[in-house]
């Protein structure tokens, strides 16, 4: 399944626009260039033939790299800005080395920054309200509310709501009456005078004031067909899943329909009998799935009685254009109220994803109207895809409609009465990623997209101004990087905050236009840099086909020793809705991959074709083919690099991932044995037929019966198992009710079927993401990787973020 090494170049980043972007990338590389006198050379490479033992010290530098100890080095680095009122002024935290932080008041108007208090009278009044010491740069809450004055705010802390006086600097318990606390697991209305919650299947509200008053919504709820569900099979809670109208007199929800949908089961781990855990899950090919039947319900206003007003259209599956769940934050996907509470937008998708309708439905009579009908040969919309994409716009009784018609994620303007194209609003190449506002009397649109600079990593998001009529185009972040951006209540000006993965984040203040106002904040990396860390190297190879660019990161040992040979480790992750890389901001450790690097590997992520964030046809590109699972282009990628990199060993790889990475894992493993050495499969979806069926049918298409087979069958790992070579370490929560245990277990089946040798390891407690066994399976990992890909020996029961005593 590999393929060889392209010949035609490839450039690492940063590029010399990217140097320019910041003097402290140079910096940073020149800090940590190979100092052998202070680095255990040994671990690096033993000698041949000799195992080298690692050490508890040895590990415990790897261990110095992860986020814990390496996050508190990083200061100057701004927070989301906390917009006082309507105004442009704002307060926003900055961290300091070791967990310090302190409060600044901006104002963009008069190009100001103050303290927003005194910090350390403030902490003594704090300590004499709650009784608890509170030291003054370490406050006990990351958000406040400051008063238009500023001689007041508002915190929580300790949960309780505390105001203080900043004159007088005293402070006051403001906590709520016990009657206006929401109940567990309630949404609250935008007002907040309503809180409504999920009891017997039906849906109730309680009123937040002294009455505290009980009244049920709904009557009709039964076991299986209740009001505001949320389950999507691999996920599940008990909250509702309502969407309020803007004046909190209204919701929008539905009645879940899971009668007839089958059950999922998981048995504890206890002392005496085991208990089953069941709940509704469909899977692919399932005669019968979730269904909705939408609703909108008046809440009981003014005395008047609660009333149901049930959508006048048949059921609509349970699927959304934005994710494999029709819940986005509490509210539901897809769903958009008019201003004034009178109507309801929403999205209808087919349970193929192949089709969407944009539907207007009256929220008094429950009458519904079809706008738009999108259609496409693979899918709609993408779980990589924001919710905030297309926007009704009754006044002018138009809307703005995102589409991947022309393989990039567009705007486009329609007639609301009609549905017919008025005109296309962007162009090119390029996605819009999402939309920032809407000034519907300047007729202008502030969104936020990637891919359209030339020379910049295309995954780098920029944010842009643009007219209704496609006219006026306007870069508003002009600086190389990665740029995250808050626009003030009046849209005057923007906070916007940039990086890379190797180099530290800026944050400015910018007009509306995107002239620079004022500098906040540029994060010292100076505590970082002296603890010996190294930032990730942005790369860009070719994929399989020779001439795509994929771009990845790639983490070598601070101690590295280029004339000796390393062992690379491809840490993956291969979408369809994201990739292996992640974010494109800066951080100071990417989960494990620098103190893996550490123990003596190379460790590269790269984003290969079928990953989101380019062209539709890249994202698309093994739809269908869910087992190709981008490891062409990781071979590819990998040998490229080893071509450029003597260091790298590529005759000695391994892999790891976790859930899809983990499924991508196993299909390494087993369809490019003669690439792959070792490999960690970690809570993979290793048979889609065996996971929740909005996924596969999403990016595999609908279950289709060909005799004794279908079309998942070939993209199953247990179907390829005979064919593994390398050591491979299989593991899963036994309590995965994301992705079920029985994905593993197929697998192992298959194996010791084919009589071969693997490693495996059920946790018994464990969720998906392993919770409190993750320091473990990390210190495993990298027991496995030393032992079998590097051939040392690790230390003994090593125990990653527990305290040593120094000798």
């Amino acid at each position: 399944m590999g393929t060889s090494a392209p010949t035609a170049p490839a450039h690492i980043l940063p590029s010399t626009a990217m140097l320019r972007f910041s003097r402290l990338a140079s910096a940073i590389l020149l800090a940590l260039a190979f100092d052998a006198s202070d680095i255990r050379a040994q671990v690096a490479a033993a000698p041949p033939g000799k195992p080298y033992q690692f050490t508890i010290e040895d590990y415990a530098r790897a261990e110095r790299f992860l986020a814990v100890s390496a996050g508190p080095l990083v200061s100057g680095v701004a927070g989301r800005p906390m917009w006082i009122g309507a105004s442009s002024r704002f307060v926003y935290r900055v961290s300091g080395v070791g967990g310090t932080a302190q409060f600044h008041l901006v104002d963009p108007v008069k190009k100001t920054r103050v303290p927003a208090f005194d910090h350390t009278k403030l902490a003594a009044a704090l300590t004499t309200a709650t009784g608890s010491r509170v030291d003054a740069d370490r406050l006990p809450f990351q958000t406040f509310t400051l008063a238009a004055d500023a001689e007041s705010m508002s915190a929580s802390v300790r949960g309780a709501t505390w105001r203080c006086d900043l004159v007088a600097y005293t402070c006051a318990n403001g906590g709520a009456a016990r009657a206006l606390t929401p109940p567990s697991n309630s949404s609250v209305s935008p007002d907040g005078s309503w809180a409504v919650f999920i009891r017997n299947n039906n849906l109730w509200a309680k009123s937040l004031d002294a009455a505290a008053r009980e009244v049920q919504l709904t009557t009709d709820g039964i076991n299986e067909f209740g009001y505001a569900t949320d389950n999507a099979g691999w996920t599940h809670s008990n909250n509702p899943i309502v969407s309020w109208s803007p004046d909190g007199k209204k919701l929008a929800t539905f009645q879940h329909d899971g009668r007839g949908v089958r059950d999922m089961h998981l048995v504890t781990t206890n002392v005496g009998v085991p208990q089953l855990q069941s709940w509704k899950y469909p899977i692919p090919g399932d005669s019968v799935i979730f269904r909705i039947s939408r609703v909108v319900i008046d809440l009981p206003v003014g005395g008047a009685a609660p009333r149901v007003v049930r959508f006048d259209m048949p059921v609509d599956q349970h699927r959304s254009t934005v994710s494999d769940h029709i819940a986005c934050g509490g509210a539901i996907c897809d769903v958009q109220w008019y201003d004034d509470g009178s109507k309801v937008a929403f999205i209808s998708s087919s349970r193929d994803h192949k089709q969407a309708w944009l539907r207007i439905a009256d929220a008094a009579t429950g009458a519904v109207r079809t706008v738009l009908h999108e259609t496409s040969t693979t899918q709609i919309g993408d779980a990589s895809h924001p919710e905030d994409l297309w926007r009704i716009l009754p006044a002018t009784n138009e809307f703005i409609w995102w589409s991947d018609r022309d393989d990039w994620t567009h705007l486009y303007l329609y007639d609301l009465t009609t549905g017919q194209l008025k005109n296309r609003i962007t162009t090119g190449v390029g996605n819009v990623s999402s939309i920032v506002k809407i000034d519907e009397k300047a007729r202008q649109i502030w969104f936020m997209a990637n891919g359209r600079e030339p020379g910049r990593d295309p995954y780098f998001q920029h944010f842009y101004r643009i007219g209704f009529d496609g006219k006026g185009l306007t870069l508003l972040t002009p600086d190389v990087g990665n740029h995250t951006v808050v626009l003030s209540p009046d849209a005057r000006y923007f906070t916007d905050t940039y990086a890379a993965p190797n180099t530290p984040p800026v944050t400015v203040v910018r007009d509306r236009n995107g002239k620079l106002v004022q500098s906040l904040e540029k994060a010292d990396v100076t505590a970082l840099i002296a603890s010996g860390w190294r930032a990730p190297m942005p790369v860009t190879v070719k994929a399989r086909d020779g001439q795509t660019d994929i771009y990845g990161l790639m983490y070598v040992p601070t101690h590295l020793d280029s004339t000796k040979k390393y062992p690379i480790i491809n840490h993956i992750y291969p979408g369809p809705q994201s990739g292996s890389v992640g974010s494109r901001n800066f951080s100071p450790a990417r989960g494990d991959n620098q103190a893996l690097a550490e123990l003596g590997f190379i460790v590269v992520e790269l984003d290969g074709m079928g990953t989101p964030g380019r062209s539709k046809t890249f994202r698309d590109f093994y739809y269908g083919r869910m087992n190709d699972n981008t490891i062409p282009d990781q071979i590819a990628g990998m040998k490229e690099l080893a071509q450029r990199h003597p260091f790298i060993d590529i005759d000695n790889v391994g892999i790891w991932g976790h859930s899809g990475g983990g499924f991508a894992t196993a299909a390494a493993m087993f369809k490019a044995p003669d690439f792959f050495d070792v490999g960690i499969s970690e809570s993979g979806n290793h048979d889609n037929r065996n996971y929740e069926d909005d996924w596969g049918e999403r990016y595999q298409g609908l279950l289709v019966k060909n005799g004794n087979s279908d079309n998942y069958a070939a993209e199953a790992n247990q179907t390829h198992a005979a064919n593994l070579r390398g050591k491979l370490f299989l593991i899963h929560g036994m309590m995965d009710d994301n992705v079920p245990p029985y994905n593993t277990t197929l697998v192992a089946d298959a194996l010791m079927k084919a009589g071969k040798d693997f490693d495996m390891l059920m946790l018994p407690q464990a969720r998906h993401g392993f919770g409190a066994d993750s320091p473990y399976i990390m210190r495993r990992r990298w027991d496995y990787f030393v032992q079998h890909l590097r051939k040392d020996i690790p230390p003994k029961e090593y125990k990653i973020g527990q305290p040593r005593v120094q000798p």
